[in-house]
Protein backbone atom coordinates (compact mmCIF):
# COMPACT_ATOMS: atom_id res chain seq x y z
CA UNK A 1 0.00 0.00 0.00
CA UNK A 2 2.93 2.55 0.40
CA UNK A 3 3.63 2.00 -3.08
CA UNK A 4 0.24 3.47 -3.71
CA UNK A 5 0.92 6.34 -1.78
CA UNK A 6 4.03 7.54 -3.67
CA UNK A 7 2.28 6.93 -7.18
CA UNK A 8 -0.38 9.12 -6.27
CA UNK A 9 1.76 11.50 -5.16
CA UNK A 10 3.31 11.64 -8.81
CA UNK A 11 -0.15 12.18 -9.92
CA UNK A 12 -0.65 14.70 -7.86
CA UNK A 13 2.65 16.46 -8.95
CA UNK A 14 2.65 16.07 -12.85
CA UNK A 15 -1.44 17.66 -12.25
CA UNK A 16 0.36 20.80 -10.27
CA UNK A 17 2.60 20.91 -13.73
CA UNK A 18 0.06 21.00 -15.94
CA UNK A 19 -1.86 23.60 -13.90
CA UNK A 20 1.59 25.82 -14.22
CA UNK A 21 1.65 25.46 -17.55
CA UNK A 22 -2.37 26.70 -18.47
CA UNK A 23 -1.85 29.02 -16.36
CA UNK A 24 0.96 30.49 -18.00
CA UNK A 25 -1.08 29.92 -21.28
CA UNK A 26 -3.89 31.97 -19.65
CA UNK A 27 -1.60 34.37 -18.50
CA UNK A 28 -0.06 34.99 -21.91
CA UNK A 29 -3.35 35.37 -24.16
CA UNK A 30 -2.70 38.84 -25.04
CA UNK A 31 1.16 38.22 -25.49
CA UNK A 32 1.83 38.88 -29.09
CA UNK A 33 3.47 35.94 -30.84
CA UNK A 34 2.98 33.46 -27.95
CA UNK A 35 1.85 29.64 -28.78
CA UNK A 36 0.18 27.95 -26.32
CA UNK A 37 2.40 25.10 -24.46
CA UNK A 38 0.86 21.35 -23.53
CA UNK A 39 2.23 18.64 -21.10
CA UNK A 40 2.95 15.42 -22.04
CA UNK A 41 2.77 12.81 -19.60
CA UNK A 42 4.84 8.93 -19.43
CA UNK A 43 4.33 6.11 -17.43
CA UNK A 44 7.44 5.43 -14.52
CA UNK A 45 8.82 2.23 -14.22
CA UNK A 46 6.19 -1.01 -13.80
CA UNK A 47 7.32 -3.40 -11.05
CA UNK A 48 6.85 -7.01 -11.72
CA UNK A 49 4.36 -8.91 -9.47
CA UNK A 50 5.08 -12.41 -10.48
CA UNK A 51 7.85 -13.51 -12.28
CA UNK A 52 7.20 -16.34 -13.80
CA UNK A 53 5.93 -16.67 -17.14
CA UNK A 54 4.26 -19.98 -16.94
CA UNK A 55 1.33 -21.18 -15.29
CA UNK A 56 1.69 -24.46 -12.95
CA UNK A 57 1.03 -26.89 -15.72
CA UNK A 58 3.99 -25.29 -17.37
CA UNK A 59 1.57 -23.66 -19.89
CA UNK A 60 2.80 -19.65 -21.09
CA UNK A 61 1.02 -16.88 -19.54
CA UNK A 62 -0.72 -14.48 -22.49
CA UNK A 63 -0.13 -11.71 -20.28
CA UNK A 64 2.32 -10.29 -17.63
CA UNK A 65 1.61 -9.44 -13.64
CA UNK A 66 3.34 -5.92 -13.08
CA UNK A 67 1.83 -2.59 -11.85
CA UNK A 68 2.66 0.46 -12.37
CA UNK A 69 4.67 3.15 -10.31
CA UNK A 70 3.30 6.21 -11.38
CA UNK A 71 3.66 8.94 -14.24
CA UNK A 72 6.15 12.01 -14.32
CA UNK A 73 6.27 14.89 -17.39
CA UNK A 74 8.04 13.94 -20.08
CA UNK A 75 7.99 17.51 -22.00
CA UNK A 76 5.66 20.75 -22.13
CA UNK A 77 5.46 21.24 -26.05
CA UNK A 78 4.74 24.41 -28.04
CA UNK A 79 2.32 24.91 -30.14
CA UNK A 80 3.21 26.18 -33.49
CA UNK A 81 -0.10 27.07 -34.88
CA UNK A 82 -0.98 30.27 -36.79
CA UNK A 83 -2.34 33.28 -34.62
CA UNK A 84 -4.63 35.43 -35.11
CA UNK A 85 -4.03 38.62 -37.07
CA UNK A 86 -4.51 41.72 -34.84
CA UNK A 87 -4.51 45.25 -36.29
CA UNK A 88 -1.71 47.74 -35.13
CA UNK A 89 -1.73 51.67 -36.42
CA UNK A 90 2.32 51.13 -36.01
CA UNK A 91 3.79 51.01 -39.08
CA UNK A 92 6.56 49.09 -37.82
CA UNK A 93 4.18 45.85 -37.05
CA UNK A 94 4.44 43.29 -38.79
CA UNK A 95 2.76 39.87 -38.52
CA UNK A 96 4.28 36.77 -40.25
CA UNK A 97 1.69 34.28 -42.42
CA UNK A 98 3.85 30.86 -42.30
CA UNK A 99 6.11 29.18 -40.51
CA UNK A 100 8.79 31.63 -40.15
CA UNK A 101 10.47 33.70 -37.02
CA UNK A 102 12.11 37.01 -37.26
CA UNK A 103 15.50 37.31 -35.69
CA UNK A 104 17.10 39.45 -33.20
CA UNK A 105 20.54 40.13 -32.05
CA UNK A 106 20.81 39.77 -28.53
CA UNK A 107 22.53 41.68 -25.68
CA UNK A 108 25.23 39.03 -25.57
CA UNK A 109 25.84 38.95 -29.43
CA UNK A 110 23.65 36.34 -30.11
CA UNK A 111 20.91 35.75 -32.73
CA UNK A 112 17.33 34.49 -31.07
CA UNK A 113 14.06 34.22 -32.81
CA UNK A 114 10.82 35.35 -32.64
CA UNK A 115 7.49 36.06 -33.66
CA UNK A 116 6.56 38.99 -32.24
CA UNK A 117 6.82 41.27 -34.80
CA UNK A 118 5.99 44.48 -32.35
CA UNK A 119 9.29 46.29 -33.62
CA UNK A 120 10.51 50.21 -34.22
CA UNK A 121 12.47 52.05 -34.88
CA UNK A 122 15.52 53.66 -32.75
CA UNK A 123 18.09 56.22 -33.16
CA UNK A 124 21.47 54.25 -33.59
CA UNK A 125 25.38 55.60 -34.21
CA UNK A 126 26.37 57.77 -37.40
CA UNK A 127 22.79 59.31 -38.02
CA UNK A 128 21.49 55.59 -38.33
CA UNK A 129 18.07 54.42 -38.03
CA UNK A 130 17.91 50.62 -36.76
CA UNK A 131 14.58 48.89 -36.93
CA UNK A 132 14.30 46.85 -33.27
CA UNK A 133 12.41 44.82 -31.06
CA UNK A 134 10.59 47.17 -28.08
CA UNK A 135 13.99 46.09 -25.61
CA UNK A 136 15.70 47.89 -28.45
CA UNK A 137 17.17 44.41 -29.74
CA UNK A 138 18.30 44.90 -33.80
CA UNK A 139 16.30 42.99 -36.02
CA UNK A 140 17.99 41.27 -38.42
CA UNK A 141 18.00 41.26 -42.23
CA UNK A 142 17.94 38.20 -44.51
CA UNK A 143 21.87 38.62 -44.84
CA UNK A 144 22.24 38.37 -40.75
CA UNK A 145 22.66 41.66 -40.21
CA UNK A 146 20.85 44.67 -38.55
CA UNK A 147 18.33 46.74 -40.52
CA UNK A 148 19.87 50.20 -40.41
CA UNK A 149 19.09 53.36 -42.68
CA UNK A 150 20.52 56.85 -42.91
CA UNK A 151 17.92 59.17 -41.04
CA UNK A 152 19.13 62.04 -43.36
CA UNK A 153 18.14 59.66 -46.31
CA UNK A 154 15.04 58.07 -45.44
CA UNK A 155 11.90 59.28 -43.63
CA UNK A 156 10.95 56.24 -41.26
CA UNK A 157 7.03 56.86 -41.49
CA UNK A 158 7.17 56.62 -45.42
CA UNK A 159 8.95 53.55 -45.51
CA UNK A 160 6.44 50.34 -46.62
CA UNK A 161 7.11 46.82 -46.58
CA UNK A 162 6.32 44.30 -49.05
CA UNK A 163 5.11 40.38 -48.38
CA UNK A 164 8.46 39.53 -49.11
CA UNK A 165 9.86 41.85 -46.41
CA UNK A 166 11.89 44.04 -47.98
CA UNK A 167 11.92 47.85 -47.19
CA UNK A 168 10.52 49.94 -49.80
CA UNK A 169 10.73 53.95 -50.09
CA UNK A 170 8.87 56.32 -52.50
CA UNK A 171 10.74 57.86 -55.37
CA UNK A 172 10.81 61.02 -56.82
CA UNK A 173 7.25 59.73 -59.24
CA UNK A 174 5.98 58.71 -55.62
CA UNK A 175 6.60 54.88 -56.52
CA UNK A 176 7.57 52.72 -54.17
CA UNK A 177 10.75 50.77 -54.72
CA UNK A 178 13.17 48.27 -52.87
CA UNK A 179 15.77 49.35 -50.65
CA UNK A 180 18.47 47.20 -51.87
CA UNK A 181 20.01 44.74 -49.05
CA UNK A 182 17.01 45.56 -46.77
CA UNK A 183 14.51 42.91 -46.35
CA UNK A 184 13.52 41.27 -43.18
CA UNK A 185 15.29 38.33 -42.48
CA UNK A 186 12.68 35.12 -42.13
CA UNK A 187 13.97 31.64 -40.70
CA UNK A 188 12.48 28.14 -40.30
CA UNK A 189 12.97 25.31 -38.56
CA UNK A 190 12.97 21.94 -39.24
CA UNK A 191 11.64 20.93 -35.21
CA UNK A 192 10.64 24.49 -34.01
CA UNK A 193 8.82 22.69 -31.09
CA UNK A 194 12.97 21.53 -29.99
CA UNK A 195 13.86 25.50 -29.44
CA UNK A 196 14.65 26.48 -26.20
CA UNK A 197 12.70 29.48 -24.43
CA UNK A 198 14.36 32.22 -22.91
CA UNK A 199 12.15 34.46 -22.36
CA UNK A 200 10.49 37.93 -23.73
CA UNK A 201 9.16 35.50 -26.40
CA UNK A 202 12.54 35.09 -27.74
CA UNK A 203 13.63 31.34 -28.38
CA UNK A 204 17.14 29.67 -29.00
CA UNK A 205 18.85 27.18 -31.50
CA UNK A 206 19.09 23.61 -29.95
CA UNK A 207 20.09 20.11 -30.86
CA UNK A 208 17.01 19.49 -31.46
CA UNK A 209 15.30 22.30 -33.59
CA UNK A 210 18.01 21.78 -35.86
CA UNK A 211 19.80 24.81 -37.47
CA UNK A 212 18.19 27.86 -38.42
CA UNK A 213 17.18 27.77 -42.26
CA UNK A 214 17.05 31.40 -44.06
CA UNK A 215 14.14 31.55 -46.55
CA UNK A 216 16.28 33.80 -48.69
CA UNK A 217 18.27 31.20 -50.01
CA UNK A 218 16.73 27.94 -49.39
CA UNK A 219 14.57 26.89 -52.24
CA UNK A 220 13.78 23.70 -50.35
CA UNK A 221 11.03 26.08 -47.85
CA UNK A 222 7.67 27.40 -48.51
CA UNK A 223 7.99 30.99 -47.98
CA UNK A 224 6.21 33.14 -45.44
CA UNK A 225 4.82 36.47 -45.60
CA UNK A 226 5.04 39.78 -44.10
CA UNK A 227 2.28 41.72 -43.57
CA UNK A 228 2.95 45.19 -42.45
CA UNK A 229 0.21 47.09 -40.23
CA UNK A 230 -0.68 43.83 -38.17
CA UNK A 231 0.68 41.98 -35.06
CA UNK A 232 0.31 37.98 -34.93
CA UNK A 233 -1.75 36.96 -31.53
CA UNK A 234 -1.07 34.81 -29.41
CA UNK A 235 -2.84 31.20 -30.23
CA UNK A 236 -4.31 30.46 -26.97
CA UNK A 237 -8.06 28.97 -27.28
CA UNK A 238 -9.55 30.35 -23.59
CA UNK A 239 -12.24 27.68 -23.86
CA UNK A 240 -10.07 24.71 -24.38
CA UNK A 241 -7.46 26.06 -21.41
CA UNK A 242 -10.79 26.24 -18.98
CA UNK A 243 -11.51 22.83 -19.91
CA UNK A 244 -7.92 21.34 -19.58
CA UNK A 245 -8.16 23.05 -16.22
CA UNK A 246 -11.05 21.27 -15.30
CA UNK A 247 -9.49 18.45 -16.24
CA UNK A 248 -6.63 18.69 -14.14
CA UNK A 249 -8.46 19.68 -11.45
CA UNK A 250 -10.41 16.68 -11.03
CA UNK A 251 -6.92 14.29 -11.58
CA UNK A 252 -5.21 15.86 -9.18
CA UNK A 253 -8.54 15.42 -6.66
CA UNK A 254 -8.18 11.84 -7.74
CA UNK A 255 -4.98 11.37 -6.85
CA UNK A 256 -5.75 12.88 -3.49
CA UNK A 257 -8.54 10.58 -2.89
CA UNK A 258 -6.24 7.09 -3.88
CA UNK A 259 -3.66 8.81 -1.14
CA UNK A 260 -6.67 9.26 1.39
CA UNK A 261 -7.55 5.70 0.17
CA UNK A 262 -4.37 4.25 0.96
CA UNK A 263 -3.83 5.77 4.43
CA UNK A 264 -7.21 4.50 5.41
CA UNK A 265 -6.86 0.95 4.25
CA UNK A 266 -3.27 0.95 6.19
CA UNK A 267 -5.36 2.43 9.04
CA UNK A 268 -7.49 -0.33 9.17
CA UNK A 269 -4.70 -3.16 8.51
CA UNK A 270 -2.88 -1.52 11.76
CA UNK A 271 -6.39 -1.95 13.56
CA UNK A 272 -6.37 -5.50 13.01
CA UNK A 273 -4.44 -6.69 16.23
CA UNK A 274 -6.94 -4.79 18.63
Amino acid sequence: MVRSLWTAASGMIGQQINVDTIANNLANVNTVGYKTETNEFKSLLYQNIQTKTTSANGVNKPTSAQVGLGVRNAAVVSQFTQGAFLESESPTAFAIGGDGFFSVRGEDGKNHYTRNGDFRFAVGNNNMMVLTTSDGLPVLNSAGNPIQLNSQQYITNKIEVDADGYLTYPDANNNYQRIPGMQIGLWQFQNPSGLEKVGDSLYDVTAASGQALNEANNANLTKSEVRQGYLEGSNVQIADEMVNLIIAQRAYELNSKAIITADTMMQEANELKR
